[in-house]
């Protein structure tokens, strides 16, 4: 099938149709588009526009149960203060991986020797196209944080067999760090 146009048998293709930019800011933009759907009808939508981001798995020690550095980050939209893992938006031009490596060291100060892609997840896909790369960070080395004016944070160094209680009780509610946190305990580490 093809996105807007028409798929190989003639029929109409699904996708956007027509659409406006309605909001355009500093981090997303907001379109209204109308969107073909599998059924042949057409309907509005409402979708914020996001560049994308990554969020990496930074691991201390090489063990089967390593320290990760987990971030206490204040969220206004969470009203209050979210455990994570160093994650940021992805820079024009710049590549996820290369994004992984500049957020973790701007939040945390370390730097990585090796930098591993774990996957790529949509964040909410009911109205926004914004995709998180999530990386795995190891061979750690020490150095000081660069954060921006807005970040305010803490680092909480943590072992993931606590970072996974943390997920399993409810205290690491951030969706792209649980997420991370069960894919590189059940598919990379041990």
């Amino acid at each position: 099938m093809s996105v807007g146009g028409a798929d190989r048998d003639g029929s109409p293709g699904l996708g956007k149709v027509d659409g406006e930019r309605v909001y355009h800011g500093r981090i997303i933009s907001v379109d209204r588009d109308q969107v073909r759907f599998p059924d042949g009808s057409v309907g509005t939508l409402e979708m914020i526009r996001h560049p994308g981001a990554s969020a990496v798995v930074p691991l201390l020690g090489e063990d089967d149960d390593p320290e990760v550095l987990l971030i206490r980050q204040y969220r206004y939209a969470a009203d209050g203060f979210l455990y994570e893992i160093p994650a940021g938006r992805l820079d024009p031009g710049e590549t996820p991986v290369e994004c992984a490596r500049r957020e973790l060291h701007e939040e945390t100060g370390y730097t990585a020797e090796r930098v591993e892609p774990l996957f790529t997840m949509y964040t909410t896909p009911g109205f926004t196209d914004e995709k998180i790369h999530l990386f795995l960070a190891t061979g750690l080395v020490a150095g000081e944080a660069m954060r921006e004016a807005d970040e305010f944070m803490e680092l909480v160094p943590t072992r993931l067999s606590r970072a996974l209680a943390m997920v399993q009780q409810g205290d690491i509610t951030d969706a792209k760090t649980a997420l991370a946190l069960l894919y590189a305990a059940g598919f990379h580490i041990g």
